[in-house]
């Protein structure tokens, strides 16, 4: 699985600052004093994007390259939802199947996919293990 980010477009104002948009998430937008500002919040505002489309069942849009475009990584916790309802779907499971695969309540295979839900680092081992994958961490 690629790993979950999105585009942005930094735009200097006039009056000092940025403003942050993504092209594939049109209701992300946010600003900043400087640019580590501004990109502190993109990151902020594109976990609640996504978050909110999970939370509404909505499509993700699949991330596409911007020319002049800055990459954005969510929080952790939004990336293993996103990842983790990624998977299965192109595997065209439901949530009730993975709760049979794991062996658990359909509410508790559905808070797996909720980036404020804070899943510990086994249920999500669990959870991939489940789908037929394997769950890797890296820092950067």
């Amino acid at each position: 699985m690629n790993e979950i980010r999105y585009q942005a477009i930094l735009e200097p104002q006039e009056e000092g600052g940025f403003t942050v948009t993504f092209p594939d998430i049109p209701e992300a937008i946010t600003e900043g004093d400087s640019r580590e500002e501004a990109l502190f919040n993109a990151t902020e505002v594109l976990g609640l994007c996504l978050d909110v489309r999970m939370e509404q069942s909505e499509a993700l849009p699949q991330p596409t390259d911007t020319i002049g475009g800055e990459w954005i990584t969510p929080y952790a916790s939004v990336q293993a939802a996103v990842a983790l309802r990624q998977i299965r779907e192109l595997q065209g499971k439901t949530l009730s199947d993975m709760a049979r695969l794991l062996n658990t309540s359909w509410p508790a295979a559905q808070r797996l996919e909720r980036p404020n839900a804070n899943p510990t680092l086994r249920q999500l081992e669990r959870a991939a293990a489940a789908m037929g994958k394997r769950l890797t961490l890296s820092f950067e």
